[in-house]
């Protein structure tokens, strides 16, 4: 049995300051969850990025809150991902331009306009094998979860389309 083990929501904003704050306020208001600020791995001189400086924000969305924010972002994308969106885990990931897209959110001039990535982790039961404390183990490949299934299980589940070989 498939099923959503996480949705991650996340803004790359690019530098810290005031724009990395609202973008931190978004994510509150979108998500209903304290948003978790993402550094930067290296240091960029060309952008005035330093090493461990915040440049992005985001939230894991875990069980019906996962679900609920998914549906609502699915249907921004009107239920339509491209092949290449699916890696070959079975892990999809898309991208809204604007947040006023999703349906009931509303544009808060004191925010702006963010766009934001939505990456979605689906897995099998069984899996929690390769993440528990006592005897990890690796998922046998008889297990795994392939690209094919996903879609599959994605078009059952929520009813949406997927675009081959874009």
């Amino acid at each position: 049995m498939i099923k959503v083990s996480k949705v991650t929501v996340n803004i790359g904003v690019g530098s810290s300051g005031e724009e990395l704050e609202k973008a931190e306020k978004l994510l509150q208001i979108l998500c209903n969850q304290k948003p978790v600020r993402t550094l930067s791995a290296k240091r960029v001189p060309e952008w005035g990025i330093r090493k461990a400086q915040p440049i992005g924000v985001k939230v894991t969305l875990r069980g019906e809150k996962a679900i609920e924010f998914l549906d609502k972002a699915l249907a921004a994308k009107e239920r339509v991902l491209k092949e290449s969106q699916f890696d070959q885990n079975g892990n999809f990931a898309f991208g809204v331009k604007e947040y006023i897209e999703l349906p009931g959110v509303k544009y808060d001039p004191s925010i702006g306009i963010f766009g934001f990535d939505v990456c979605v982790t689906v897995e099998k039961n069984g899996y929690r094998i390769k993440r528990r404390k006592r005897q990890k183990a690796k998922i046998p490949n008889k297990h795994k979860l392939s690209k094919e299934e996903s879609i599959k299980w994605a078009k059952e589940n929520f009813k949406i389309d997927v675009k081959v070989g874009e």
